[in-house]
């Protein structure tokens, strides 16, 4: 498993009954997790001084109760700054456990001692994309959600990349790479986290079962001759490791050759010790 164990301003700090307690910088939080399937004792006294509890409903979504929680704030990654605000479905803009890719593929920017070119699909609030422009990248951050890209650029300013090689897009990821091909743009990274459903800016409907091995076939002919890594995230049950590792063999190894690891991806919960799987990547290296 891979764990992003370099945090500082966040923390799993226990986990029980269906819930995760958090640390977001000095605030405290409440959220669902369906991983959480155990009924360990809360004994830790967060329990009982959170600053903010999402609330399943029985009918599907939720609602936030808050005590004491600003509508904004921020906490820091390394270099990074993130600013965040609880928003409807339980998220907070921003998902930790993709630190140990953040820091996966900087490394690989870092050593390449050469200009990486690198694309960000379904990009969400931009961890990513930060990550990879600190590291020395020019990156094009795409995400179908106007909304988000906004919320991103704001995390670039904050954290000091506002004038960095950027270039943020709020279009449909398919139609974006469609696109690209005919344009014969090509990248040296490429990075995409998509959804389990969604929709695009003009309605169109995702789905990852019956979407995503098609869009990865074709993300694959943007890789230039000489690409660095390809990596996938997915949070949607039934997409294992095993079958992100499938898919890139049959598309960006059969390509470009290389090789390719997947795992689950997980934090470090801090009362106990123990690993909270947090889904799954696959990623996929030159050498």
């Amino acid at each position: 498993m891979w764990i992003a164990d370099q945090w500082k301003d966040y923390e799993v700090i226990d986990t029980s009954q269906g819930e995760k307690l958090e640390r977001w910088g000095k605030y405290l939080l409440v959220r669902p997790d369906p991983q959480v399937i155990w009924n360990t004792p809360k004994k830790h006294p967060g329990w009982h001084k959170m600053n903010g509890h999402y609330h399943r409903s029985s009918k599907g979504g939720g609602e936030w109760e808050f005590f004491d929680l600003p509508q904004e704030w921020s906490i820091r990654y390394k270099d990074l700054t993130f600013n965040l605000k609880p928003f409807s479905f339980k998220h907070t803009g921003l998902f930790p456990e993709q630190a140990t890719n953040w820091d996966w593929f900087s490394d690989i920017i870092q050593k390449a001692n050469r200009p990486v070119k690198v694309l960000n699909l379904f990009a969400y609030t931009g961890g990513a994309t930060l990550s990879a422009a600190k590291a020395g990248a020019a990156v094009t951050h795409v995400d179908a959600s106007k909304g988000m890209v906004n919320w991103a650029k704001e995390n670039a300013a904050s954290s000091g990349l506002s004038e960095a090689p950027i270039r943020w897009l709020v279009d449909d990821c398919v139609k974006f790479v469609e696109r690209e091909i005919r344009r014969g743009n090509t990248y040296d990274g490429i990075i995409m986290d998509p959804p389990s459903y969604g929709r695009g800016p003009k309605g169109e409907i995702w789905k990852i079962e019956e979407s995503i091995y098609p869009f990865i076939e074709l993300t694959t002919k943007l890789l230039s001759d000489d690409a660095l890594f390809f990596l996938i995230n997915s949070y949607t049950t039934g997409l294992q490791p095993a079958v992100l590792s499938y898919m890139i063999n049959t598309t960006v190894v059969k390509k470009l050759g290389g090789y390719v690891e997947a795992s689950e991806i997980g934090l470090p919960v801090s009362s106990n010790g123990l690993i909270l799987p947090c889904g799954a990547s696959g990623r996929w290296m030159r050498k």
